[in-house]
């Protein structure tokens, strides 16, 4: 079955595909007689620890009242969406699209980038999620061994981000763009039900351009990429000028709006104090940080360790650590 994967690709995939054949791992691995390594990519980060604990880490709103409000998970599960068809109308490779997608964010800190932002000035050599993502998959997940995904794989994990150099492959490319289409789109829907925006605020050039509604404004971005081709994934000038000015909003309006961030502060004080917390007692970590300390050294365990704490596991640990328990008597 793989192999009529890999000879269907050949025939219908574009000429800037990745071709699933090609795919190469740090350390090689006997192939799936049934997946392709794209396909069997996408399926080690679904049941990796990692993954699952994005449910659990915030988006933009620190622990908001509301079963609606986007997580990490969500989010992500948006962006391979929005991914994976501008990839299948292009006729790129849509299993690597999606494996990227499905990774990018797997070492986003708990309080989504306030989180980041603290652990960049704590730690000694700096902090970035998407670097993060990469170790986590190459030498956290499963105690230590690594998910040992492809090496396309792990260049799209490690460029999704607008600071970073373009992707080596088209599928990559993809999910870096896609990536902004969805936070940007489903930001405001969030900050919408939270009352800290409201669609009389939105620039209304943006929506002349994009659309009044988030699904008009995603089909807009993810139409206009798709009719400018694969030579360059990119939108078109108009579209780009609207989502860059769109996004420049958000960041004015609610991203360092106050009162979308007014735990921000308090989220910080708790990652500084647990930081300097586990410097001076890592034996109190969990096993396999504990062998990363013994290792690579005190302080990247204890980066590694609270990067991946849920939100909720990290406000546990602090409770637990710093604030008294009520005698039962």
């Amino acid at each position: 079955m793989r192999e009529h994967y890999e000879i269907t690709e050949v025939g219908i995939l574009c000429k800037s595909a990745s071709l699933a054949r090609d795919a190469r791992r740090a350390r090689a691995e006997e192939r799936c007689p049934i997946r392709t390594e794209y396909q069997r990519d996408r399926d080690k980060v679904i049941h990796s620890n990692a993954f699952r604990r994005l449910k659990g880490k915030t988006q933009v709103f620190l622990a908001p009242k509301g079963d609606h409000y986007r997580t990490r998970l969500t989010h992500t599960l948006e962006v391979s969406q929005i991914a994976r068809t501008v990839a299948r109308a292009l006729r790129l490779n849509e299993d690597l699209t999606e494996a990227i997608a499905l990774a990018h964010d797997l070492g986003h800190t708990p309080f989504g980038h306030s989180g980041e932002h603290v652990l960049d000035k704590l730690s000694s050599s700096g902090f970035k999620h998407y670097l993060q993502s990469v170790r986590v998959a190459e030498y956290i997940e499963r105690s230590g061994e690594g998910l040992n995904l492809t090496l396309q794989v792990k260049n799209g994990i490690a460029t999704h981000s607008g600071r970073t150099p373009l992707p080596l492959t088209k599928e990559g490319q993809v999910v870096r763009l896609c990536d902004k289409i969805a936070y940007i789109n489903h930001d405001i829907e969030d900050a919408e039900r939270a009352g800290v925006l409201y669609d009389k605020d939105i620039p209304s050039d943006c929506i002349e351009v994009l659309g009044r509604t988030k699904s008009a404004r995603i089909t807009t971005m993810v139409t206009s990429i798709i009719e400018n081709g694969v030579e360059e994934i990119k939108m078109s000038p108009d579209v780009k000028s609207s989502h860059d000015k769109l996004r420049s909003f958000l960041f004015e309006t609610v991203y360092e709006n106050s009162a979308a961030k007014a735990e921000e502060a308090k989220a910080k004080a708790l990652i500084e104090t647990l930081f300097e917390y586990y410097l001076a007692h890592p034996e109190n970590m969990t096993p396999e940080y504990i062998i990363i300390a013994e290792t690579r050294g005190i302080e990247r365990a204890v980066i590694d360790y609270i990067s991946g704490m849920t939100d909720r596991y990290a406000m546990d640990s602090f409770n637990n650590l710093f604030v008294p328990r009520v005698w039962a008597g």
